[in-house]
């Protein structure tokens, strides 16, 4: 009989994976916004909204199925167009409540500051939760403890979002090329899928109790 792997390693294998196709497939399809937002959205502002949120459909789905599809290799009974639809409609909720923050500026920027405090840190709670609550109803059906993936996808998408903001906007500068935005763009958004998949991908690897072949996930270690 062929001698089972260890579950550090497999753990290890799993962790790989995710973090390989994760951050490919976030890289790839952060293309979408990252382009609609030099070609639409920066010379047609009042458009900004609407165009980003659809390209945000674009790229919660290429996300969603890369996830669903490694996913798919641990928990057999994942629907993998459940989970990616699911992604699909979370990504543009997140655009649209991070974008509404700069469109409506002067809108929130009048309110009391108990009140612009308040509002900031619900919205910024439920941009970084969009996709974990999302997905969640999926996961739930198949592994335990399931509900600390949407803490541990808005842990991910922090640290993916605070890479991006420490590249990207510094290199930003008025009158550049839409070239050399896209391609600044471009380059932080592949940091920034790297940074998320990652811290994802151990979150998940915690959750699933990654153990040898053979042992159903979910079983108590």
């Amino acid at each position: 009989m062929p001698e089972q792997q260890a579950p550090g390693i497999h753990r290890t294998g799993f962790l790989l994976r995710w973090w390989l196709l994760v951050t490919l497939a976030e890289s790839i399809g952060f293309l979408a916004p990252a382009a609609v937002g030099v070609a639409v959205a920066l010379p047609h502002p009042e458009l900004s909204l609407v165009s980003l949120g659809a390209a945000g459909v674009v790229e919660g789905a290429v996300l969603g199925f890369a996830q669903a599809r490694v996913l798919k290799r641990r928990l057999p009974g994942l629907s993998v167009p459940g989970w990616t639809v699911r992604t699909a409609v979370a990504a543009p909720v997140a655009w649209l409540i991070g974008m509404s923050a700069g469109q409506y500026a002067e809108v929130w920027l009048a309110w009391p500051a108990a009140v612009q405090f308040l509002a900031g840190v619900a919205a910024a709670l439920l941009l970084l939760c969009s996709l974990g609550l999302a997905q969640w109803p999926e996961l739930r059906r198949h592994i335990p403890r399931s509900g600390w993936w949407i803490p541990g996808s808005a842990a991910a998408w922090c640290g993916g979002l605070a890479v991006f903001f420490a590249v990207a906007p510094p290199l930003w500068e008025a009158g550049q090329p839409p070239a050399v935005a896209l391609g600044i763009g471009t380059g932080a958004g592949i940091l920034m899928a790297a940074t998320a998949a990652l811290i994802s991908g151990l979150v998940m690897a915690r959750l699933l109790h990654v153990r040898p072949a053979g042992v159903p996930a979910g079983t108590a270690d």
